[in-house]
């Protein structure tokens, strides 16, 4: 899912920090802040908050590590980018068939035939 794609579900932030998390993982908000902070004119705090809110979405998970310091989260991806990019479409598509029936249904159906994939 490139930039744009991502962006339709992630803000921009969240993306930079899943293309992050993706290539190298786990990372602690420390790292992600310092990778971040060139891009991004955001706090450390920013990225606590929002990794605490990609956590509570599912996005990411978690581990804790003892350091200098005391105690500190380690982030990584909850789904591969690919099996993320799947489960947002799965999620569209739902919606789509929750709002719209057999209309969606119909559609998708003749997209495919019109595409040769059915």
């Amino acid at each position: 899912m490139e930039r744009r794609g991502l962006e339709t579900v992630l803000s921009t932030l969240e993306s930079d920090i899943m293309r992050l998390l993706w290539k190298k993982s786990p990372l602690r908000v420390r790292e992600l802040y310092t990778d971040l902070e060139r891009k991004h004119d955001i706090a450390l705090t920013t990225i606590a908050v929002t990794m605490d809110r990609l956590f509570e979405r599912k996005i990411v998970d978690r581990k804790i590590e003892s350091g200098r310091g005391g105690l500190h989260y380690l982030y990584y991806p909850s789904k591969c980018k690919k099996d993320f990019e799947r489960s947002v479409v799965d999620q569209a598509v739902n919606k789509l068939i929750e709002v719209f029936g057999t209309t969606a249904v119909s559609y998708f159906d003749e997209r495919f035939k019109e595409s040769g994939r059915s």
